[in-house]
């Protein structure tokens, strides 16, 4: 097992994680967004 005395914590540089996640929350609100507009689409003209 790795030694664990070499770890502070707040060091890593974690900017392509951010990087990572704000792509990921980007894309998951688009497709959020486009599902809600497809169901009301579907709410008004379906018969």
């Amino acid at each position: 097992m790795a030694d664990q005395d070499d770890y502070k914590r707040g060091e890593m540089n974690i900017d392509e994680q951010e990087k990572t996640f704000d792509g990921f929350m980007r894309v998951s609100t688009n497709v959020a967004i486009g599902c809600i507009v497809i169901v009301v689409f579907l709410a008004i003209f379906a018969t």
